[in-house]
């Protein structure tokens, strides 16, 4: 009877420890109330036992932001990015395939991850140019002011992508959610933003004539090629 009970022990023990590595990586979308920003978490164990972690913000194209301690304690992980002067405080699942909690960073916001198979890639390989690879500007009239918006389009081994600059906010190289060419109908998704652009790419290649939507509001927004980027700087 006790060399059963102390077989039944292991086999408890082993569950809980197992249930209790959370190397790997994992994904989670945190909203902000204005956009969606796509965080994957890379931890790591050591020799030692001490975890090491690093996080990807894919929407602001930033890889790589050291955490500065990973804390597992009873199910409860605990983060901190001085980096970024946030943590993250979270309950990992019995299953470890979620874990459930809060981001802190100026306000409190809800973000669950989960854990990824796949390694989420945060980088693309460039392939043979499509048709409407480059630079593209136009104009957003928002009638109180007018904003110059920038598309640069390049094509990958895992198809089209874009990053966007709005050089009268400030704003350069944000990554777009995802980019969907059907024929000569683009649509560039910016959840960052919580924008979406729609165009119609003309037959000569020179524009692109579409919408941007953002936050309920549609505002009518023309893409032409821009070979000059001298004069995106941001003026006065």
């Amino acid at each position: 009877m006790k060399r059963i009970l102390t077989v039944f022990l292991i086999i408890v023990a082993t569950g809980i420890s197992h249930a209790q590595d959370i190397a790997g990586d994992w994904q989670g979308t945190l909203n902000t109330g204005m956009g969606e920003l796509r965080l994957v978490l890379h931890i790591t164990k050591g020799a030692n036992g001490a975890l090491n972690a690093t996080l990807d913000s894919i929407d602001q194209g930033t890889n790589g932001i050291p955490v500065k301690s990973a804390l597992l304690k009873d199910s409860r992980l605990s983060l901190d990015v001085a980096a970024v002067h946030g943590t993250y405080e979270g309950k990992v699942a019995p299953d470890a395939k979620s874990i459930s909690g809060t981001w802190s960073q100026g306000q409190a916001l809800p973000l669950e991850f989960k854990r990824t198979a796949a390694q989420v890639k945060t980088e693309h390989k460039p392939t043979k140019p499509s048709d409407i690879d480059g630079t593209w500007m136009g104009t957003l009239d928002t009638g109180s002011v007018k904003l110059r918006v920038v598309f640069h389009i390049t094509n990958t081994e895992d198809g089209l992508i874009a990053v966007i600059d709005s050089p009268d906010q400030d704003m350069k190289g944000l990554p777009a959610t995802s980019v969907t060419r059907t024929g000569s109908s683009l649509k560039i998704e910016a959840r960052n933003l919580n924008g979406v652009y729609d165009g119609k790419i003309a037959a000569d290649l020179s524009s692109i004539d579409g919408t941007w939507k953002q936050n309920g509001e549609t505002m009518s927004l023309v893409l032409k090629r821009s070979k000059e980027n001298a004069n995106l700087e941001l003026q006065p």
